[in-house]
């Protein structure tokens, strides 16, 4: 399987970032991409006050991507979206897997909320606009499962475990809006632990630069295999990485070091 990473640098915009997604999944799809993963909050990534309305999976942003799935003919993991929530108050933090055909074949609501307070650095509570998601997905893509994630689930290992013992992953997806401040650091560090300890692939495709209201995301976006070599890695700018997956490398490590069969807990 050959995949993508996009990375973006969505705006507050919603029409110039579809067009943007778009294109780089244009040239994902030129490049030989089978799946073609995009970032967080693809669609808008700004002021509260100018948020689109929130809508349902098929509303505007799901439709735009189902279209671009069937007219490219690749699977797409539209990174995510505010879909209309539980109350007026909170929305979901949403992404959708798309086939060749269009047709969504999954949806993912972020279960970990991004609460974090850094003095002078980062302060930012997600829980106050956003309802948590309540349950793991992954979804078969092309005969290979691929197990869905969000951003911040990225610091919590029992889920992307259960992903690989429960829901039969091989690949493992985070769109992300990283922040600058911790992803210098941590960013690399979880992507590569999250794919030694479960022994998958991990496509992570994330915005980058700077964004309104004086926000910075880290970007580099990258690819790691089961092994936690990193095969593919974004600089500082929008654009599209490849990678190519070997499951039969993955069955190899997974036989020769059985971890996943080994646990005792």
């Amino acid at each position: 399987m050959r995949v993508a990473v996009c990375q973006l640098n969505s705006r507050d915009d919603r029409k110039a970032n579809l067009a943007a997604a778009e294109a780089l999944l244009e040239r994902a799809a030129a490049g030989g991409a089978d799946l073609a993963v995009l970032p967080e909050y693809v669609d808008y990534l700004g002021p509260a006050a100018g948020l689109p309305e929130p809508e349902p999976v098929d509303g505007e942003v799901g439709q735009f991507f189902a279209g671009v799935a069937r007219r490219l003919g690749i699977w797409v993991v539209a990174g995510s979206f505010h879909e209309a929530g539980p109350d007026p108050e909170h929305t979901w933090n949403t992404s959708l897997v798309f086939d060749r055909t269009g047709a969504l074949a999954a949806s993912y609501r972020k279960i970990h909320l991004y609460d974090v307070e850094i003095p002078g650095r980062v302060s930012y509570r997600e829980s106050a606009t956003v309802a948590p998601g309540e349950q793991p997905v992954a979804v078969t893509v092309e005969g290979v499962r691929v197990g869905l994630s969000i951003c911040y689930d990225l610091r919590f290992p029992e889920l992307y475990r259960r992903l690989a013992t429960e829901g039969g992953a091989q690949v493992l997806v985070v769109p992300a809006a990283f922040m600058a401040h911790t992803g210098r650091d941590h960013w690399e560090v979880l992507l590569r632990a999250r794919a030694i300890e479960n022994q998958c692939y991990v496509l992570a495709a994330g915005q980058v630069g700077d964004h309104e209201p004086g926000r910075t995301c880290f970007g580099r976006s990258m690819v790691v295999d089961p092994w936690g070599t990193v095969l593919t890695q974004m600089p500082d700018e929008p654009g599209v990485a490849f990678a190519d997956l070997d499951l039969d490398r993955l069955a190899t490590i997974r036989a020769e070091l059985p971890s996943l069969v080994n646990r005792r807990l």
